[in-house]
């Protein structure tokens, strides 16, 4: 089988930066539940356009670590959980630590039901990353959601869609939901 990456040196330690980067909001022990809430309030976002921002880095920051993880530590001959279901560790915690939703829509590119969209903002941002735009948001009372598309190339379907029956590129997307700061939490 090909691999769609090739393993360096440098790309390596690259992979352990990026998951250190990851890995350092993921507090170590047991947290106080006031404080991780007293922070969550602290750091919420003033406006949308600085939670679409965050949105925006987030969404870049997955990204580049799913394919950081798949370049550098998938391999065909040890099969196990991909990337996305380990990032999705990755999620649970900024949930729990800092109020931000993070999850996967399917798109085109896999049949996995935990991926379809849970809502009518979910149905529309599918929508548009299938007709190819990049990103899709909406403000909802005091929450920025926003859903950035995903590539899937040919290669990463062998795995996220192992019966296609065809070779055209597909696309996932990641939905990221920013509480945004209001008066009541000031």
């Amino acid at each position: 089988m090909t691999q769609c990456f090739r393993k360096s040196p440098g790309s390596v330690l690259w992979a352990g930066a990026t998951l250190a980067l990851l890995a350092a909001s993921v507090p170590v022990g047991g947290s106080d539940y006031d404080a991780v809430e007293e922070r969550k309030i602290r750091n919420l976002p003033a406006t949308v356009e600085e939670a679409r921002g965050r949105a925006r880095w987030l969404h870049e920051a997955m990204n580049g670590a799913l394919r950081v993880m798949h370049r550098d530590f998938f391999d065909d001959d040890q099969p196990g959980r991909i990337p996305s279901q380990s990032l999705e560790d990755v999620f649970q915690e900024m949930a729990r630590s800092w109020g931000v939703e993070m999850r996967w829509l399917g798109g085109s590119g896999t049949q996995d039901i935990d991926h379809e969209p849970q809502d009518r903002f979910e149905e529309r941002a599918e929508e548009a990353l299938l007709a190819g735009e990049p990103e899709y948001e909406a403000v909802y009372d005091d929450r920025l959601r926003f859903v950035g598309a995903i590539p899937l190339k040919n290669e990463c379907l062998k795995c996220h869609v192992p019966q296609r029956k065809t070779l055209e590129d597909r696309v996932a997307g990641l939905s990221i939901t920013i509480p945004l700061r209001t008066e009541e939490s000031r």
